[in-house]
């Protein structure tokens, strides 16, 4: 079943207002925009000049990442800085485009924690903050910081409810991470009508509570076909449980070639090709239901600044 009306999706801040338009895809980029695909740490010297680039280029959205320990079974470090810390860096340091977190791991943070900083990196960016959430796949983080890997999915969940208390006029909740009432109060409160939470992969719970409980999902690249019917999953979900439209955003690791007619050829997570193709396929997402792809450069073979440069010109003005 496809969703032919476009029902805009609910309103929330200006960063997932922006980014998350139902009917077409957008494009953002991973951080560190940077090459490293020999090493799993990246070299961030030019970490702030390549965010400002792709700002200015046009790109919606920036996605940070929350990898507490470089665990070497894993192979990539992320962006080396704590999310939260960098994105109020990044807040003060760029105007329009979103700052997007995929994703704050919940069982290895207390919800307090992430309920007060999520909340002010939103109002100190104007607004431009999506968090995205998980239970975490990093099995050796959890020993390190004495918790139960087992338990996450529980932990995930008691997390997310206490965080969206957090959010409220009058925030009550009690559960495993503890209770609050009426005596004391959270600030700062989300800019938009709530902090915009979208859901990575299952995060071990059932497709019925991530389509009721987030305000979008974040999947994994498959095959044409079988992300075809996976979409097709998730709207008839959100149809049988009364929910609205909500976005569906996925990663991609590309190599853009020289060539712009390149044809595809597989790298870890996505393809290297030319523009044309890359275009061609980020169209057939569009059509499948995507509406949003994070871009990896990570495995790049050809210059950083020259890349994006030729993705502004040849693939943003079909999704703008």
């Amino acid at each position: 079943m496809r969703d032919e009306t476009n029902t805009p999706f609910p309103q929330i801040n200006r960063g997932f207002d922006a980014t998350f338009q139902n009917g077409q895809l957008s494009l953002g980029l991973v951080v560190p925009i940077a090459q490293y695909g020999q090493s799993p740490v990246p070299d961030m010297s030019d970490h702030l000049r390549r965010v400002q680039q792709a700002e200015t280029l046009g790109f919606k959205a920036v996605w940070l990442r929350d990898v507490p320990f470089n665990v070497p079974t894993f192979g990539d470090a992320g962006q080396l800085f704590d999310p939260f810390t960098y994105l109020g860096f990044l807040a003060g340091q760029t105007s329009n485009i979103a700052l997007g977190v995929a994703s704050i791991v919940l069982p290895l943070r207390h919800p307090a924690h992430v309920a007060k900083s999520a909340a002010s990196a939103d109002v100190l960016s104007g607004g431009r903050l999506i968090l995205g959430v998980a239970s975490g796949d990093r099995p050796e983080e959890y020993p390190a910081m004495n918790e139960n890997f087992d338990a996450r999915g529980d932990a995930f969940r008691e997390s997310f409810e206490y965080i969206r208390a957090m959010g409220q006029t009058v925030p009550q909740v009690s559960n495993g991470f503890g209770s609050v009432n009426a005596s004391v109060d959270m600030l700062p409160k989300p800019t938009g009508t709530k902090l915009p939470l979208l859901i990575t992969g299952s995060s071990r719970q059932s497709p019925d509570w991530i389509a009721k409980n987030g305000d979008g999902w974040m999947t994994y690249p498959r095959p044409g076909v079988a992300q075809d019917r996976v979409l097709q999953d998730w709207r008839e979900t959100l149809l049988r449980l009364g929910q609205p439209s909500k976005p569906v955003l996925q990663p991609l690791y590309i190599d853009l070639a020289e060539d712009p007619d390149e044809a595809p050829s597989p790298i870890h997570l996505g393809f290297r090709s030319g523009h044309r193709p890359l275009t061609r396929y980020l169209k057939q997402l569009e059509e499948i239901g995507v509406n949003h792809v994070a871009l990896n450069l990570r495995f790049s073979t050809g210059p950083i600044k020259d890349t994006l440069v030729q993705l502004a010109e040849h693939v943003l003005p079909t999704f703008s």
